[in-house]
């Protein structure tokens, strides 16, 4: 079936913010040769190609000229399997929680931390999601790109992947590459990573000594859903900051003002610092101008309330990054991409 373009479309259901913008045309690929004909049809109506996953890491602040592809193939399949260890791939349009399900119901452990996450498989390695101590380049065990410049098919493993916080190759070249599949390294025997210290207090309060990997999955499902709201309900990307890293000194002086300063040191010996502490220590929890807010239960999630534009979500991250900066001296980077 060739690919069908529409017009004019709204995104409003295509990004968990609801932000409605419209896009000039918009299709959904299914596969390889969807991606290959929408970037055929780009070039012929002089337009970029927007690839979208689950639209849940993007802030959109005006109507996108672009041809807007979302993915939406789907599939996943076990590459090998010794009986402990196996390889999963799972094509890009795969929804994100619902393929961390299917890998717990199949027995693997591994990514049962990021649970409950938004988006798509292939927009996870854009992004290394992470929480509660483990992130996607953790387990990750290659992808299958597409190279826009050339049309041909690149295999990556994680070092040419770059994965950082929050960060990696595709995320800085975000116009090169479209991501078709992704590979994961699971396994059925693997120790489960209780360093967040409220994932263990869970499931002790549960009386869990011993978790099982899909124990650990519900109890970050219910930390999840006490402390994030849910983008079907209340328009959100999650977390909209990255925790700011300063160097020890920094922190020591900030610690010297701020007893109850939320910080973790690093191997490098630099210091991570809760961005979600510094929003709510400057007293922006709750916030709301207009349908553009910080949520009452996190201070590190902006929302929407119903008809908030894009402009006004960013003119609001914008106020709280300005204030930051004059409160502790800190820089915020957002974690969405600003469209």
């Amino acid at each position: 079936m060739s690919l069908q373009v529409r017009e004019g479309v709204s995104l409003a259901p295509y990004n968990t913010f609801g932000i409605d913008v419209r896009a000039r045309g918009f299709a959904e690929a299914q596969g390889e040769e969807d991606v290959r004909a929408a970037l055929a049809e780009a070039a012929a109506r002089r337009l970029p190609l927007l690839v979208l996953g689950g639209g849940s890491n993007l802030l959109l602040s005006r109507d996108v000229e672009a041809l807007v592809l979302k993915m939406s193939s789907r599939g996943v399949r076990v590459l090998e399997d010794d009986g402990r260890r196996a390889i999963l791939e799972a094509e890009a349009g795969e929804p994100w929680h619902p393929f961390v399900l299917d890998t717990l119901a199949r027995g693997f452990a591994g990514l049962e931390n990021l649970s409950l996450i938004p988006g798509t498989v292939g927009a996870a390695p854009v992004q290394n999601i992470g929480a509660y101590g483990v992130e996607l380049k953790d387990v990750f065990a290659g992808l299958t790109a597409l190279d826009r410049r050339n049309g041909e098919l690149v295999t990556f493993d994680r070092e040419a992947c770059s994965f950082g916080y929050r960060d990696s190759l595709f995320k800085q070249e975000p116009d090169r590459w479209v991501i078709l599949r992704v590979r994961f390294a699971l396994d059925r025997q693997a120790p489960p990573h209780l360093d967040y210290g409220p994932l263990r207090q869970r499931l002790a309060e549960s009386g869990i000594d011993t978790p099982s990997a899909v124990d650990v999955s519900r109890a970050v499902c219910a930390i999840r859903q006490e402390k994030l709201p849910d983008p079907a309900q209340l328009g959100n990307a999650g977390s909209f900051f990255k925790n700011p890293v300063v160097d020890a000194d920094s922190a020591n002086a900030l610690r010297a003002r701020y007893t109850d300063l939320v910080a973790y040191p690093l191997a490098d010996g630099q210091v991570k610092l809760a961005a979600g502490w510094l929003i709510e220590r400057a007293g922006w929890k709750g916030f709301r101008e207009g349908d553009a807010g910080v949520h009452q239960q996190q201070a590190l999630v902006l929302v929407n309330h119903g008809t908030a534009s894009g402009a006004e979500i960013l003119a609001l991250a914008r106020r709280i990054q300005g204030d930051i900066l004059a409160r502790f001296g800190v820089t915020l980077e957002m974690e969405p991409n600003l469209l």
